[in-house]
């Protein structure tokens, strides 16, 4: 009685399932997004300044999610011989191609949060 229904065909796409899958891994988290969103708006900067400037984002995690994005090409560290030793980050001309997607979710992000206070009015 308890027939079982057949799996939903899967079309074409599996390619750009597995690249949003891909995007999705490298660009998770609260801080990834913002860091590049910085970096597109700054260029180079230092880590201290990229510390005072994302609200709430604590040394620890901010290294921590440079790192991930420096391993996936995205951003590059580059160390100045100072006292004391200061470091610059920027994105990578790779990462610099991540501006399209920033630049939408930014439009987004302001299309939806007047859409959200409007409703409230």
């Amino acid at each position: 009685m308890n027939a079982k229904k057949p799996a939903p065909q899967v079309p074409d796409c599996k390619e750009q399932l597995i690249a949003i899958k891909d995007t999705m891994i490298l660009l998770s988290g609260k801080w990834k997004i913002q860091i590049i969103g910085w970096l597109l708006l700054y260029g180079k900067v230092r880590f201290m300044d990229m510390l005072r400037g994302i609200e709430g984002i604590a040394a620890k995690m901010l290294s921590k999610e440079l790192q991930e994005l420096e391993q996936n090409e995205i951003v590059s560290r580059t160390v100045m011989n100072t006292k004391p030793t200061t470091v610059e980050y920027a994105l990578t001309e790779h990462g610099k191609t991540l501006s399209g997607v920033i630049d939408a979710i930014s439009a987004w992000g302001v299309t939806h949060r007047k859409f959200l206070f409007k409703k409230e009015s």
